[in-house]
Order: C-alpha cells, then sequence, then structure tokens
C-alpha cells in the first residue's frame, strides 16, 4: 500500500492513467459495462492531475464522485433494458429466424442445405420430406449449428 502512495504522490498521472488502462482491459476482456465508467474517470482524473494539484485525498475524492456520476448517469440515460431488448449484436444466430433463404440443393429424408446471407447452412425441413433445390424456405429455429426451415408458400 505504501508503494502504491509513492506512485501516486510522485506520478500521479501515470497513476491514473494506469488504473485507467488496466480497468479497460479487465472491461475489454469480460464485456460486462461496469467497468467501463471507472476507466473513463479515472482517465479523466489522469488528466486533472497534470492541470490541478489536488493532491492524493482531492484525487481520490474526484475519481469516486466521477465514478458514481457517470457510473448512475449512464444506467439512467442508456439502459441496459432497451439494449437487451434490441438483442446481442454479438448474436448473429438470433437474426436469422424469420429471414427468408432458398435451399442450395434438393433437401432428402429432410436434410440439406440453404443459402442465406451468402452462406451455405445445414438444414433440417419441418416435418421432414423432401424440397427441391432452389425452393423458397424461412428460418423457423436454430438447433447448434443447424437451421430449422419450413417451405414458404
Amino acid at each position: 500500500m505504501a508503494v502504491l502512495a509513492e506512485i501516486l504522490a510522485a506520478q500521479p498521472f501515470w497513476f491514473w492513467a494506469g488504473l485507467a488502462a488496466a480497468l479497460l482491459a479487465v472491461e475489454a476482456a469480460t464485456g460486462t459495462g461496469w467497468l467501463l465508467w471507472p476507466a473513463a474517470s479515472a482517465g479523466v482524473v489522469a488528466l486533472a492531475a497534470l492541470v490541478l494539484d489536488l493532491g492524493w485525498m482531492g484525487q481520490a475524492v474526484l475519481f469516486a464522485v466521477l465514478t458514481l456520476v457517470t457510473t448512475f448517469g449512464a444506467r439512467r440515460f442508456f439502459p441496459r433494458g432497451e439494449a437487451a431488448a434490441a438483442g446481442d449484436i454479438n448474436d448473429t444466430s438470433a437474426r436469422l429466424l424469420g429471414q427468408p433463404a432458398r435451399s442450395v440443393s434438393a433437401f432428402h429424408h429432410g436434410e440439406g442445405r440453404i443459402a442465406l446471407d451468402g452462406k451455405e447452412w445445414a438444414a433440417e425441413l419441418e416435418g421432414g420430406g423432401a424440397l427441391a433445390a432452389e425452393a423458397e424456405v424461412e428460418v423457423t429455429g436454430i438447433r447448434g449449428a443447424i437451421l430449422q426451415v419450413r417451405r414458404r408458400h
């Protein structure tokens, strides 16, 4: 603890910049959203330490206040509920549901391949059976890496 206090007293900018970088690295690794605002707050305190003589106590108070304000402000203006309702932008499989596609080749025993978004996918036909090549289908579900489809009428 004494070493941190010495670093903070001798090089406040680098202490806060290092803390901001460490928090941002952990945030990037976990993607939780909880450490983004403390990382930004530490960055602001680093810049404040360059131009203001706040002392270690003033810097700590500024960091605490900024962290609280930015975290609660972000929760107010960027609610997580809206992001969850919109879906995860990294979940590409969820956006495939309901999409029209076409069969690449004939389906036999309810199994075949479809073309969707410029890619070929393994697919299962609802109810099994055969399906001609180039037939129009719609994605109705996903089971692992296999798309479940039905005929489009």
